[in-house]
């Protein structure tokens, strides 16, 4: 049995390594290749591109970068007409994912979606399309099912995959010796994303908070985990301008997570990692004033981090685009420290909200589903009547 993967972020090389990993428990002898990162290549994925050398954001970046993107479209369709996969699995990275659900459609290969676009914030009219693209979707929020449901899409919630992966591998005394935090310190997280123009656009007022925050209680120790394929010595270098210490890491994230007191983070899955941690967080996020603007049209949701959304209400705070001021970032983080109550509150909320994921085991849960599928709608019986 073959099975080609898609995933072209840092986050969903790691989900592509857990799915991975279940998969060939499942069945060992089952072929992995496809489009990711190197989590996935650990885990015995043959990649036939790396997703390191494809990662953009936002309406421009994208652009520049249109002919490459679409050669590398043309390379996996190539690939998919020789290799004849029996299943193709996109995880997430909807715009360049479901365009290769359409060229594998078209070659008889069946598509499984794991993470389908949030239809439930915008653009609601991708759920049909993605129903008639995809034999089977899961989802890894609850809160995503009912506009797919209504589209006619096959789709289900089967837990999130980070219940499992999210736990600390140390006792907090261990994780405070490995990490040298001394008695009487705490540790504050700066977690400003894994794509450069997020850490351009965010990690400046992280630091100037930091500066008014370390001002403001002398004990805080601020770190800051380098991301994979991230260049540590840009990060040193924004950092050296500011009069702030912060201490890089390469591993044990969860950990660090597991003692430190708060972080200042970029909206997007970490937020989620912390919340299962039980640290809570300042939420950022800003984008190029175009993209803002088209997304602004788009979007209509309350809240724009998953914590949030989950718990529905906003049981932390974020601070987006023009309200990320280091100003503001201090103020906000002062709260956890400086308001009786505060921190306590905003932590029951997050318990709250990671409740909503499911029981533990979703990528075998889903692992299962995909070779399910790939017996189901891959086999050739299957394949003559579709054609």
């Amino acid at each position: 049995m073959k099975i080609m993967l898609s995933a072209g972020e840092a986050s969903g090389d790691l989900h592509g390594e857990s799915l991975a990993k279940a998969i060939h428990n499942i069945d060992p002898q089952i072929e992995l290749s496809g489009f990711g990162g190197p989590k996935m290549a650990a885990a015995g994925v043959r990649l036939q591109a790396d997703m390191r050398e494809y990662s953009v954001m936002g309406v421009w970046e994208v652009l520049k970068n249109i002919r490459r993107i679409f050669a590398l479209l043309g390379k996996l369709e190539a690939f998919m007409k020789r290799e004849r996969p029996d299943l193709l699995v996109l995880i997430d990275y909807p715009d360049f994912n479901w365009r290769l659900a359409a060229k594998a459609k078209a070659l008889g290969i069946p598509v499984f979606s794991y993470i389908p676009p949030s239809a439930w914030a915008w653009r609601k009219g991708r759920a049909k399309k993605c129903a008639k693209l995809a034999d089977e979707l899961v989802s890894i929020f609850p809160f995503e099912l009912p506009v797919y449901e209504a589209a006619g899409a096959n789709i289900s919630f089967q837990g999130n995959p980070l219940i499992d992966t999210v736990k600390a591998s140390m006792t907090a005394e261990e994780a405070r010796s490995f990490f040298g935090l001394e008695p009487g310190k705490e540790a504050v997280m700066l977690l400003p994303g894994s794509r450069k123009q997020e850490i351009s656009m965010l990690l400046p007022a992280m630091l100037e908070a930091a500066v008014l925050l370390k001002q403001d209680r002398p004990e805080l120790e601020f770190y800051l985990p380098v991301a994979t394929g991230i260049d540590r010595t840009r990060l040193e270098s924004m950092v050296s301008e500011y009069a702030v210490e912060v201490h890089f890491t390469e591993e044990k994230t969860y950990d660090l997570m597991n003692i430190s007191s708060f972080a200042l983070a970029t909206s997007g899955t970490v937020v989620m990692e912390a919340a299962i941690m039980g640290l809570p967080c300042v939420a950022l996020y800003r984008m190029a004033s175009l993209n803002y603007a088209i997304g602004k049209m788009l979007v209509k949701i309350e809240s724009f981090t998953l914590p949030n959304i989950l718990a529905g209400r906003k049981v932390q705070q974020e601070l987006l685009q023009d309200e990320v001021t280091g100003q503001k970032v201090f103020e906000a983080a002062r709260r956890f420290y400086a308001e009786a109550g505060y921190k306590q509150q905003v932590m029951a909320g997050l318990q709250e909200a990671v409740a909503k994921l499911g029981a533990p085991g979703a990528a075998g849960r889903v692992a299962q589903r995909i070779v399910e599928a790939a017996r189901l709608y891959g086999s050739n019986s299957t394949l003559e009547v579709r054609e």
